[in-house]
């Protein structure tokens, strides 16, 4: 039975699907401006991951993420590279898709872009307008009227009227109240603009995601989730926006993921500890990133630092170890390892320990091959549950020898002669030379395992 942290009631609850057996979800995606970073990263694993559950568990899930590729980050930014606001976006797109697959984030089945969606968005601006949740503003902005809505800070916890207390009203007073959020900018020179009611101009932020979530899943859906920094106020005007237009709840189950930290501080670029995915990957292997971040609880504090990511590797490792040389059987159906796993991920997708899991799945096979007892049954089975977290997933060889050349200088055919060397010199006794070539070997980061049946490697 799942259970789900809900931000809206701030407990677990048993997640029960608005129409059995279908799911639909819906993610904040990225505001295309810039290359992903971790922050990013760590949503894409995490949601791709809740998706992957709700799949393996019987549900006919439908996921949407949507693209944010108009806001006021991207005409800044268009305009600082002298390039097309398209030009810009596209080329993020591009390349946020080929981080995502780096990390075998797989492909939502939606993915609305809120360029494509000015109809729907303008549809419920003025039905905003018509039942009185909005206004035009003096300087040609519409506004959403947050005091017209009763349960406004249901999600976040605020009250208007602390909200009220700190705001400062915008210098042309163009807001009937400080706390109002736009829905519709008015056209300025050098910006996209689209026609409307109220004259050309844009979307606001907030209003994209209510218009693509509930054009794409309709106006009350399943789950809803994103980034923590979210939750205020863009979740918050989410739900009053969206409630507002259709007057039917929006969604059922608010989700979260926590921050990222580096070296304990609150990832910033402020602070020059802002990393990318693609800096991240130059030095890190994806899968051991996307393993590194299902090792922490998704709601929990992410602290990012080379210590960590080597201990990632080093655990990825050991699960790629235990695969190693035994051929997959077919996964029993009835398993321990199988209802514990199950268990873990049940419990609010409780993936580290998932994998504390899976290290006893590893555990038990090495010990059934060193009492030289057939294991295939369990390493599919550790290959079935990995591919449910989107790990564990590559040949093990390929992965053990993967990247010795890149960290190296030794490519696998150099490794092999030396290794073929060393063998030689071994069966001539001659062991001062085969204690060189496995030193050199070392010091390049290749570990040897000498065995009955020759001499294998892998990268440290």
């Amino acid at each position: 039975m799942l259970k789900i942290h809900n931000s809206l009631t701030g407990e677990k609850q048993v997640f029960t699907p608005l129409r059995t057996p279908d799911v639909r979800m819906y993610v904040c995606g990225l505001t295309v401006y810039d290359y992903m970073h971790l922050g990013h990263a760590r949503m894409l694993v995490v949601f791709d991951t809740v998706a992957r559950w709700l799949r393996a568990s019987g549900y006919r899930l439908t996921y949407v993420r949507n693209i944010t590729d108009i806001d006021d980050k991207i005409i800044r930014r268009a305009a600082e590279n002298h390039e097309s606001i398209q030009q810009l976006t596209e080329r993020i797109i591009r390349f946020s898709h080929e981080d995502e697959a780096a990390l075998g984030v797989l492909r939502p089945d939606l993915e609305p872009r809120a360029t494509q969606s000015i109809d729907a968005i303008v549809r419920m601006v003025q039905i905003l307008v018509d039942k009185g949740f909005a206004y035009q503003g003096l300087n040609g902005d519409v506004y959403y009227a947050v005091s017209r809505f009763k349960d406004y800070g249901r999600l976040s916890g605020k009250r208007l009227e602390d909200l009220r207390a700190g705001a400062r009203i915008e210098v042309d007073e163009s807001k009937r109240d400080p706390l109002d959020f736009v829905l519709w900018k008015a056209a300025k020179p050098g910006e996209p603009v689209w026609p409307s009611p109220w004259g050309a101009g844009r979307p606001g932020w907030h209003i994209e995601c209510s218009a693509m979530s509930t054009a794409a899943l309709g106006n009350h859906f399943d789950i809803h989730g994103g980034g923590m920094d979210l939750q205020f106020p863009h979740h918050e005007n989410e739900i009053a926006q969206s409630e507002a237009a259709t007057g039917e709840p929006f969604v059922n189950v608010w989700m979260h993921n926590g921050f990222v930290n580096v070296d304990e501080e609150k990832m910033s670029k402020s602070l020059g500890n802002f990393f990318t995915v693609r800096e991240v990957l130059k030095k890190y292997r994806p899968e051991v990133v996307r393993y590194f971040i299902l090792n922490s609880h998704y709601r929990s504090p992410l602290n990012y630092s080379d210590a960590s990511l080597e201990v990632a590797a080093a655990g990825l490792a050991r699960l790629y170890l235990a695969l190693r040389g035994v051929a997959p059987g077919s996964a029993p159906p009835q398993s321990g390892f199988r209802e514990r796993f199950a268990d873990a991920m049940n419990d609010d997708f409780n993936t580290p320990v998932a994998i504390s899991v899976l290290f006893d799945l590893a555990r038990e096979i090495n010990r059934r091959r060193e009492t030289g007892v057939e294991a295939g049954d369990l390493a599919g089975l550790l290959i079935e549950l990995g591919g449910a977290l989107g790990i564990l997933q590559s040949n093990p060889e390929q992965y053990l020898q993967a990247g010795a050349q890149a960290a190296s200088g030794l490519s696998a055919e150099k490794i092999d002669a030396l290794i073929k060397a060393r063998n030689a010199a071994r069966a001539q006794r001659q062991w001062r030379e085969a204690d060189r070539i496995r030193d050199e070997l070392s010091a390049a980061g290749v570990v040897l395992e000498d065995g009955a049946h020759g001499t294998i490697w892998r990268r440290a």
